[in-house]
C-alpha cells in the first residue's frame, strides 16, 4: 500500500516571506520526518506530496495513491483546512482524519459550538462579533474571553484576551478584527483549570485516550494557554496527566464533542472548568499537531503509554477500516 504525504512545511512558506506567526500552525521537517518513518514501520510505502501546491500538481499529472496522510493545515481563509481533503473526495482518493465539512465547521469556533451546544454539550455563552458594529450588541457576563474566531496554535491570544470591562471589550475586538481580518469569538470566561483531550478512532469506535492538564507557570503570560505560552511551553507551561473525576468528566464531555461534530481519526478536544468545577467543551482540533515531543495530542499518547509509533498506526488503522482497504 502506497500512502501519501500532505502537509505544510514551515519553511516552505518562510522562504517565500511568510513571518513566523503566519506559519505558526505549519510543520517542521522532524514533524514529516518521524510521520512518514512511522507509515514506513507499517509496513506501507510513501510518497511526499506537500501541501496543496504539490497536491494539486500531482492530480493533474495523474499520480494517484492507496491513501493519502493528511495533516495540511493550508494557509488562506476559514475553509482552508477543507481544501486537501475536498481534492482528495473529488479524485475518490480515501485520506486520514476528518472530511471537508467536519474540518470547515471546528475551524470556526462559533459554528462548532452551536453543533455542540444543540447536541447538548456544556459550553459558555457565546457572541460572534463580525464588525465593529456587533461590539454593542454583545450581552454576556463579565469577565469575557475574546480570540479570533479561526486561529489555532493559540493565535491572537494574548492576557489582554481576558476582558473585564465594556471599553475592554471594544478595544480588543476593534484590534482582533483588523490584525486578524475575520470574526471574533467572545464567550463568557471560565476562571477553573484547563485540560486537553485527546480522541482516537471514529463514531463508535472513538476513544479518548487520556487527558492532560495545562497548568500555567509564574513565567507564563496570564490566563489564557497563549500562543507565547504554545511557543514556548518548555519554559512557560507545566503539563499532567488528569486522572479520577478530573479526567472522567472531560472525557466524557470530549467525545460528546468529538461524535456530535463527526470527528475522524484522531483530533483533540480543549476543556475548561467553570467557577463550580465542572468542565466545559472550548474548542476542538480535528487535525491536531503530530510533532512527536512538543504537540498536545502525541504528549498525551506519551503520558498514558501510547508511542508515537502506536498512534499513527492506530490512526492508520481507523482511516483503513472507513475506507474498506
Amino acid at each position: 500500500m502506497t500512502v501519501g504525504l500532505t502537509y505544510d512545511l514551515r519553511t516552505d512558506w518562510l522562504r517565500q516571506g511568510y513571518s513566523e506567526l503566519e506559519t505558526a500552525e505549519f510543520d517542521r521537517e522532524e514533524t514529516v520526518a518521524a510521520v512518514d518513518a512511522a507509515i514506513r514501520a507499517e509496513g506501507c510505502a510513501t510518497e511526499r506530496i506537500g501541501n496543496y501546491l504539490g497536491l494539486i500538481a500531482a492530480l493533474t499529472a495523474g499520480k494517484r495513491w492507496d491513501l493519502v496522510f493528511n495533516f495540511c493545515e493550508g494557509m488562506y481563509g476559514l475553509g482552508r483546512e477543507a481544501l486537501v481533503p475536498a481534492l482528495l473526495d473529488a479524485h475518490r482518493i480515501p485520506y486520514t482524519f476528518s472530511d471537508p465539512v467536519v474540518l470547515g465547521v471546528s475551524l470556526h469556533k462559533g459554528l462548532a459550538k452551536r453543533v455542540v451546544r444543540d447536541a447538548g454539550v456544556p459550553t459558555p455563552d457565546f457572541a460572534v462579533v463580525e464588525s465593529v458594529d456587533d461590539i454593542k450588541g454583545v450581552a454576556l457576563r463579565y469577565p469575557l474571553f475574546a480570540k479570533p474566531i479561526g486561529e489555532g496554535t493559540g493565535k491572537g491570544i494574548t492576557p489582554a484576551s481576558r476582558i473585564g470591562t465594556p471599553h475592554e471589550l471594544s478595544s480588543v475586538c476593534e484590534e482582533l478584527l483588523k490584525t486578524h481580518g475575520q470574526p471574533v469569538l467572545v464567550e463568557e470566561y471560565l476562571p477553573g483549570r484547563e485540560f486537553t483531550t485527546g480522541i482516537i478512532g471514529t463514531g463508535p469506535f472513538a476513544e479518548a485516550v487520556g487527558t492532560m492538564e495545562v497548568i500555567l507557570l509564574d513565567t507564563a503570560e496570564a490566563h489564557a494557554y497563549t500562543y507565547v505560552n504554545k511557543e514556548y511551553c518548555e519554559d512557560r507551561v507545566r503539563y499532567e496527566r488528569a486522572r479520577g473525576a478530573d479526567a472522567e468528566g472531560c472525557e466524557r464531555i470530549a467525545l460528546q464533542a468529538w461524535r456530535a461534530l463527526g470527528g475522524r481519526d484522531a483530533g483533540r478536544v480543549d476543556i475548561r472548568l467553570d467557577a463550580k468545577g465542572a468542565p466545559s467543551f472550548m474548542e476542538v482540533n480535528p487535525l491536531a499537531g503530530l510533532h512527536p515531543e512538543h504537540s498536545d495530542l502525541p504528549i498525551i499518547c506519551t503520558m498514558v503509554g501510547v508511542t508515537f509509533q502506536q498512534l499513527i498506526g492506530r490512526i492508520l488503522a481507523s482511516a483503513r477500516r472507513r475506507a474498506g482497504i
